[in-house]
């Protein structure tokens, strides 16, 4: 799936899960078997794989006697032990008492010293007692509490902790994950949407294998009322069979009271009846307005992460792989689309027509099944034996030619690529007028945001560019993801960091022309700021909340999971050996699930160089620890030495001193540096190694156009000889690297180890640079800092850096043209350098875009403003009164997608105050401006100097209705949390920012996202506190 809809405390070092039961859970009611074991029914043992036990946020824990008791008993262990020391002592000191001829006499003046052999007694009492204590507590089968000490485990079985279902009755499964006893096959769906009432029924006829004895079978279920559940095994007679429900895993099981046996096989089949979602997951209703004004409804699906249980009761998680076959009905006038071609259609005898999809070829997991009803057109190609299709409303159709072309294109490379052709007969991709996400990789049924996929044949280039990325991800996931799945959420990267990896690999080998690679470096750069958190995480992690799940899908997953993939490949010294371990990877877990290590071990296998490089040695130091190295260089002579540390913004010395990466590191020098053969590469395993150079080098650059995920720190004479070369020579290095060093030297100044007049020595050379990478990674640091100082109220520095910021770009920002340019690098860079110069009221920018908004309107839309120049035109024409409102009509009216996002944050960006409510306003109601858009207008918003703290009024009032519509840990709510707070830099907002997730408890304060937010404040005004009087200074 692709989020992306637009291209610390003290407590910092505990578990997450530590933190949330501390911070905001209240202690259960608690039940104590032992107490009173006739309360409640006696249960069956436990199935083989259940080992974890109810988390404390339960309703009701009732706890059961063993070795492993929770925490309360485990410090009763503790409690025991040393009320046995004191017992022993007190026993000790009574015999004395009784028998001692002496009286209790008043304490000498002086007191003499003990005798050698007092001593040798009390260090032996002292030993004796220790070691008793120790045996006893280390005695298997007896745990200590206040009960003392119990029978051994034989003949006192383990009781687990059992929540309450929606009934009363105690549900029969303690875990947030289902049990590994039954595995289903496959599932038959029926399903009846109703598109006027907004309802639907269902049938899920699920066939299971029994894969050990069990006594129940669990599976999810959410929001589905469940009128009757049947259950066969084998070829018996189906009899009626009673449901338990648990709301807040939303888990449902059934009890028998024999046990199923492994090999058996059994039929579950659930008939239910649910409300199409109103909010952008599981089966939701959406709508558009056709060309002659009538509203059109239709529905879809949204699946992924955890919701398909929302559709029909099924076991959601992705190693429970099945075939499905699917029935839907509709009235005549709708279509329907689901994973596999139709099969047939019959006519019901109430009017509908039901369409029969055929069973999938393939095993698949629930999130990547889908279902649209609609009255969509579409355009269709054949392509390596499988059908391909765009579909969208039908006034779109003709502006789905770019993606079938591109769809085309890109599904031969990956047929080439993987060497494993696409398994299904046909593969559609579907605008939907309202969806969340940016894509999703449906197996057989792509869908996506309209914005992502469709563009008009007079689209700009960069506006193709969005389209052809979010394709090209969507189906590399058919093969990473779909045809081979991780095994739990835990290992989202293998989904997400591959599906971003390819779609920038594959969009460089198909279409050329769209200049992918600034793109890709622009995202490794942010995920790099992302991970030197301390509110990151691991690549791999783990997951064991809905919650958690959720958040799993950020810059970690996807940004640095392809950047440590682009790593790796650029450091295996076998051309093609990347490659060959992937397609290995592939056939290998074909149509089933792996892990992190089984790329790895994939990969190692591959191997055949001499040096033997393990793959799975090197790249667990990327995936099980969170960040990454700060490589600092240091040179005597013709040594050089690299020192590695985890880059960390925020202290936390225990990570600081243990972490270790096996680094990759690449370098060129002064006497060759432009090109590939240039590069050398040392590998650095421990905290420091040394490596020898001639001496008539003058510096070195590590980190060969940024393709390892690591910052570098060269030291003062290093940077001092990298400015003097560049200043000499823009060009001695290629654009990437030096992009690479203003984006690293920048990360330094936030982290202390450079001043700020060495970030701006190194800008000193940017008047002479005239390339796209370099340039927008300083605009946007710099605008970075420009927005900080205008949110502090630093006037006199605001209008100093728009100075500064005008004197280094401003003979570049005059050469930009406002006509058609067909460049994409040059397309990026003056849309970049053009919204600075305007955002900053350059009189010459804000000229030309009013003039060219005033054509624009009065040709009646004959005139097509250039893609990239649009935002920068709208963004002008928002600011004058006359022309915001010219623009909220133009937005009501126009169809282009592309075009009409742009226009909605032109709005957005108006720093009018009773605009920037109305507009916040209108993105949460959802009916001039589509709810999925809040997350955009926010961060619009917030880029301003009136609407950020708006904003942040605006999030506290509304919160409750913004996880109703977007889930709590959702990319949505991430983005939303991140542009209301990243531009705070003083302890006021601090404290406010941190009072308000405190106070949501279970409704969003446990969120990794909050913790980053905290984080970042304290980081801005850390910088601002230090930064402040050079800036003062120097500009």
């Amino acid at each position: 799936m692709d989020p992306f809809d637009n291209h610390t405390s003290e407590r910092a070092n505990l578990p997450r899960n530590m933190i949330e039961n501390s911070m905001f859970e209240e202690e259960p009611d608690v039940v104590d078997l032992a107490k009173d074991s006739s309360a409640f029914p006696t249960f069956p043992a436990l199935d083989p794989d259940e080992v974890v036990y109810e988390p404390r946020s339960s309703r009701l824990l009732v706890r059961g006697l063993g070795e492993n008791e929770m925490d309360e008993d485990e410090e009763d262990c503790e409690s025991s032990a040393r009320l046995l020391g004191m017992s022993f002592m007190n026993r000790s000191s009574a015999h004395r008492s009784s028998s001692s001829p002496y009286t209790r006499q008043s304490p000498p003046r002086s007191c003499s010293r003990p005798s050698a052999r007092t001593m040798v007694v009390c260090v032996l009492f002292l030993v004796i007692v220790a070691s008793m204590t120790m045996v006893l507590y280390f005695l298997p089968g007896c745990t200590f509490t206040r009960a003392g000490c119990r029978k051994p485990n034989k003949t006192s079985p383990l009781e687990p902790v059992y929540p309450l279902s929606t009934n009363g009755e105690l549900f029969p499964w303690t875990q947030y994950r289902l049990p590994r006893s039954i595995h289903p096959l496959s599932y038959d769906l029926t399903l009846n949407p109703n598109l006027d009432t907004l309802t639907f029924t269902g049938i899920s006829v699920i066939s299971m294998s029994v894969l050990h004895n069990t006594k129940v079978i669990v599976l999810h279920s959410s929001d589905l009322n469940i009128t009757k559940a049947t259950f066969k095994i084998g070829d018996k007679k189906a009899s009626d069979v009673t449901l338990l429900e648990y709301k807040p895993r939303q888990q449902i099981a059934v009890k028998f009271s024999e046990e199923l046996k492994a090999g058996q096989h059994c039929v579950l089949t659930l008939e239910y009846s649910a409300k199409l979602s109103h909010t952008y997951d599981g089966f939701y209703n959406s709508s558009y307005t056709d060309k002659d004004g009538q509203k059109r409804v239709l529905a879809a699906t949204q699946f992924e992460p955890l919701s398909a249980r929302k559709a029909f009761p099924c076991f959601d998680e992705p190693s429970f792989k099945a075939t499905f076959l699917i029935r839907i009905s509709r009235k005549p006038e709708y279509m329907t689309l689901s994973n596999m071609p139709k099969a047939k259609i019959n006519q019901l005898p109430s009017g509908l027509m039901q369409d029969e999809f055929e069973r999938t070829s393939v095993n698949m997991s629930t999130y990547l099944v889908a279902f649209i009803i609609a009255d969509f057109s579409h355009l269709s190609r054949n392509v390596s034996d499988t059908l391909v299709s765009v579909y969208s409303v039908p006034e779109k159709t003709e502006h789905t030619d770019y993606a079938l072309d591109t769809g085309a294109k890109l599904l031969e490379f990956y047929n080439e690529f993987c060497e494993i052709n696409y398994p299904l007969k046909k593969l559609d991709l579907v605008a939907i007028p309202d969806f969340l996400a940016g894509a999703m990789e449906n197996w057989g049924l792509i869908t996506f945001r309209e914005t992502s996929l469709l563009v008009g044949k007079q689209s700009s280039s960069l506006e193709k560019q969005v389209v052809a990325s979010v394709i090209a991800h969507e189906l590399a996931h058919q093969w990473f993801g779909n045809l081979v799945t991780m095994s739990w959420w835990n290992d989202l990267w293998l989904n997400e960091g591959f599906a971003t990896y390819m779609q920038y690999t594959s969009l460089q080998t198909v279409l050329p022309q769209l200049d992918i690679g600034n793109l890709f470096l622009s995202v490794r750069f942010r995920a790099l700021d992302k991970d030197a958190l301390n509110s990151s995480h691991p690549v791999s992690t783990e997951v064991d909340s809905p919650e958690e799940v959720e958040e799993m899908f950020d810059s970690v997953s996807y940004e640095k999971g392809a950047s440590i993939l682009l790593m790796l490949n650029a450091s295996l010294p076998i051309e093609q050996q990347f490659r060959k371990g992937i397609i290995q990877y592939l056939k290998e877990f074909s149509g089933s699930n792996a892990d992190t290590n089984d790329l790895w071990n994939s990969l190692t296998e591959v191997e055949v160089s001499p040096q033997h490089l393990n793959v799975s040695e090197m790249m667990n130091s990327w995936t099980s620890q969170k960040g990454f190295p700060l490589v600092t260089v240091s040179r005597k002579g013709d040594q050089v030495t690299l020192t590695q540390e985890h880059f960390l913004l925020t202290a936390d010395n225990a990570t600081h001193n243990s972490s270790l990466w096996t680094i990759p590191v690449t370098y060129v020098n002064d006497s060759c540096s432009l090109a590939p053969e240039c590069r050398q590469v040392f590998t650095l395993k421990t905290k420091s190694g040394s490596f020898k150079v001639p001496e008539s080098v003058k510096w070195l650059k590590l980190n060969y156009r940024h393709s390892g995920f690591y910052i570098v720190h060269y030291g003062d004479e290093g940077w001092a000889a990298l400015v003097s070369a560049l200043s000499t020579n823009a060009t001695v290095l290629t654009q990437d690297d030096r992009a690479s060093l203003i984006h690293n030297i920048f990360a330094l100044s936030r982290l202390g180890r450079v001043t700020f007049n060495q970030v701006l020595n190194l800008l000193n050379y940017m008047s002479n640079e005239t390339e796209t990478s370099p340039v927008l990674e300083a605009l946007l640091q710099l605008n970075n800092i420009y927005r900080l100082l205008d949110k502090r109220h630093e006037t006199k520095l605001v209008a100093r850096m728009k100075s500064y910021i005008m004197h280094h770009f401003g003979s570049l920002m005059r050469k930009q043209t406002w006509e058609e340019e067909e460049s994409v690098s040059k397309q990026e860079l003056r849309s970049a350098l053009l919204e600075t110069a305007c955002n900053l009221n350059e009189e010459n920018c804000t000229q030309q875009a009013r003039a060219l908004f005033k054509k624009y309107v009065e040709s009646n839309g004959t005139l097509r403003i250039p893609g990239d120049l649009q935002q920068v035109v709208f963004n002008v024409a928002a600011q004058s009164d006359e022309d915001w409102e010219t623009l909220l009509n133009l937005y009501s009216v126009v169809t282009f997608d592309a075009e009409k996002r742009k226009m909605l944050r032109g709005l957005a960006s108006t720093q009018d105050a009773r605009r920037i409510v109305w507009i916040l306003k209108a993105g949460l109601k959802g009916d001039i401006i589509q709810t999925q858009e809040l997350p955009l207008v926010i961060s619009t918003v917030c880029s301003g100097f009136t609407g950020y703290l708006f904003v942040w009024d605006f999030i506290q009032q509304n919160w409750d209705l913004l996880i109703e519509r977007f889930p709590v840990g959702s990319f949505a709510i991430q983005s939303i949390i991140k542009s209301a707070t990243s531009q705070f830099s003083t302890q006021a907002h601090l404290d406010q920012v941190k009072s308000f997730f405190l106070s949501l408890k279970e409704r969003g304060s446990q969120m990794r996202s909050v913790q980053e937010a905290l984080e970042t404040i304290r980081l801005n005004q850390r910088w601002m506190d230090e930064n402040l009087s050079t800036l003062h200074n120097w500009l």
